[in-house]
């Protein structure tokens, strides 16, 4: 395949640096050229020292010179800064518990009888949330309870007597009462968020401080919504369980009818997935070899970990999907997708569909999708993408020929099943037993997207590298999934080049255990962004079996290309859950050094985590290291 310097530096997927080629070729706009278009960036902005909070500004705060200390309004740095951070982390926690109200509301429509697409795909999983909740089951109907669980996770966002369920019932007892201690629990998930928009008016909370205890007690209300999206999601579409799929443009293909399926929520997904199988006939009466349906995203990462299906690319190189001219339908639903996409399509001959009615991109088709009407929409999306198919036959594509085999799907409970074929009375036992000898020296969560200002993939890839070799075992999520498996990093082949003797050792003898004839794959893909809470759960579950507090664990999290203010909120909850958090992109916290010195070291004194901001991978994996064996240390652990 040719090389091409500059797209070299863009992207480490060779896939996608031939994508930016012929970008480049047809003359379209990418990410990659908009973001140099922006260079130099506004340093105020980079340090957080910029505000537009009222109409009196914008303010900027010159940290260094002879500049303004001060706003108009006497705000200075300190607050300036922790007021920013605030917002990021309320509106990370919008989009997240959007999601999970989303799917709250599909489960009581189903469980009325309102959405018949729908059905409980998970009893056992129902009953188990259920019971956590203190909900009754005894002799009663599963849509019976499945109302009372949908009623119980909506009655979490609003304001109430009672603390938030999802909040207080996911952590083990210790974290509870360091929560309930500090205040960090929220009275409502709604609640939090429009409290820091409050909060962070012109004239209110101007101590910076008590802002930053506000923004971490909305991010605990973040992690109880991914946790609900997580839990509904799979009583509704089934837990995920280790599944075989691939990674990587050269998923489609020009015969058939390639539809993306891009966004977040599984609600639109899996619906389309049963409609496209409907559907085939139809596909080859217009002259194609069937339907192919692809994953970009989180979306992507649902599709994948319960119906195998592909995942065709992640993030920042969603565009480059579109310039292979192969891909007939781009279905969105919402979050990280880019409005440049329907200027991609024009080009290439896709047809970019909007479903949902927060998430409108002008020139884009919209279809309203409801639960009501699940079906007909569906097929109607799906007719249009054959359609599209119809135009684009006989017509040149280009499909990278490069795909990486993936084992996906690797839920808490599949990750419990799993060991339990090694010890069935005591299933965390091994797990336990082998941090313990050293074969697991920690364990590290890898989330979050990527970022256009780091080589696309570089920063996953060398540490994830590094840390294998040092016996970590890892977790990944979201789009820090997707460039691992794109290179590689899920598929079981590859653990004797990638990982160093003592993980090597515990992946094959848990993949043996259950009869796979080899390995587990050297990273366990956990899900989709929401599904960070996945990784909390493992880290609460080995908590509770050890009787520690989480804070404890030798666990730490890497969101090693954040860009999303999602990202944001899911670090400052994996630091109030008590891990040491890395985030590979500077945060626009730098103005302020109360407010660094605060989220990098002195949080710890109150959560036991904390951030740890470094740009460099290599630096990164040595700092998360450290960390872990300090926590090694406080255990015992040699």
């Amino acid at each position: 395949m040719p090389q091409d310097t500059e797209a070299i530096h863009k992207s480490l997927d060779p896939a996608i640096q031939r994508m930016i080629m012929r970008a480049g070729e047809h003359n379209v706009t990418t990410v990659w050229d908009r973001y140099a278009a922006m260079t130099p960036q506004c340093s105020f902005g980079d340090t957080g020292l910029c505000c537009r909070h009222c109409l009196q500004g914008p303010c900027r705060i010159d940290p260094f010179g002879e500049g303004p200390k001060e706003g108009i309004c006497g705000a200075g740095a300190d607050v300036m800064v922790a007021r920013g951070l605030d917002r990021a982390i309320a509106a990370g926690t919008a989009a997240h518990s959007g999601h999970a109200k989303h799917l709250a509301h599909t489960m009581k429509k189903m469980a009325l009888g309102r959405a018949e697409a729908y059905t409980i795909k998970s009893p056992d999983k129902l009953l188990a949330v259920a019971a956590r909740l203190n909900i009754a089951t005894e002799g009663r109907q599963e849509r019976q309870i499945a109302l009372d669980v949908a009623n119980a996770a909506l009655a979490d966002f609003h304001e109430k007597d009672t603390p938030v369920l999802w909040a207080t019932t996911i952590v083990n007892p210790e974290r509870a009462k360091l929560f309930t201690d500090l205040k960090l629990i929220p009275k409502g998930i709604d609640h939090e968020i429009s409290e820091i928009m409050h909060r962070t008016l012109y004239g209110v909370d101007a101590d910076p401080v008590n802002l930053l205890l506000g923004g971490l007690r909305c991010a605990v209300a973040d992690l109880a919504g991914c946790a609900m999206a997580t839990d509904l999601a799979d009583i509704l579409f089934g837990i995920p369980q280790p599944t075989g799929s691939a990674a990587n443009l050269g998923t489609l293909q020009a015969q058939s009818v390639n539809i993306g399926l891009h966004g977040h929520n599984p609600v639109l997904s899996e619906v389309l997935i049963i409609a496209a199988k409907r559907k085939e006939d139809d596909a080859r009466a217009a002259g194609a070899a069937g339907i192919n349906l692809v994953g970009i995203c989180c979306t992507g990462n649902e599709a994948m970990m319960r119906h195998g299906i592909p995942s065709c690319t992640h993030s920042v190189s969603q565009e480059m999907a579109i310039m292979t001219g192969a891909l007939d339908a781009m279905v969105v639903d919402y979050q990280c997708i880019m409005p440049s996409v329907v200027g991609a399509a024009e080009c290439a001959g896709t047809r970019i569909i909007t479903t949902m009615d927060i998430a409108k991109i002008s020139g884009a088709t919209h279809i309203d999708f409801s639960e009501e009407a699940a079906v007909p929409r569906a097929s109607e999306i799906i007719d249009l993408a054959i359609d599209q198919f119809r135009r684009r036959r006989n017509k040149a594509v280009e499909i990278p020929a490069i795909t990486s085999p993936v084992i996906s799907g690797f839920s808490v409970e599949a990750i419990v099943a799993a060991l339990a074929r090694l010890d069935p009375e005591r299933p965390l036992q091994p797990l336990i037993d082998n941090i313990e000898s050293g074969n697991i020296r920690g364990i590290c969560l890898f989330a979050g997207c990527n970022n256009v200002k780091v080589p696309q993939d570089k920063n996953f890839i060398v540490m994830a590298g590094k840390l294998l070799k040092e016996n970590i075992l890892l977790l990944a999520t979201g789009c820090g999934a997707g460039a691992l498996m794109r290179h590689g990093f899920m598929d079981p082949a590859n653990v004797d080049e990638l990982c160093g003797e003592g993980i090597k050792a515990v992946l094959t003898a848990i993949g043996m255990a259950n009869n796979l004839g080899g390995p587990l794959p050297p990273v366990l893909h956990m899900g989709s962004c929401v599904d960070n809470s996945r990784a909390i759960a493992l880290t609460v579950a080995v908590a509770r079996y050890l009787g520690v507090d989480t804070q404890q664990l030798p666990v730490v999290a890497s969101a090693a290309e954040a860009v999303s203010e999602k990202a944001v909120s899911i670090g400052a909850y994996a630091v109030a859950a008590g891990l040491p958090t890395h985030v590979g992109v500077m945060l626009p916290v730098l103005g302020s050094r109360l407010v660094t010195e605060i989220l990098t070291d002195k949080i710890k004194d109150l959560t036991g985590g904390y951030f740890i901001v470094d740009l460099d991978p290599v630096s990164a994996a040595d700092r998360l290291l450290a960390a872990i064996d300090e926590r090694r240390r406080g255990l015992g652990f040699t």
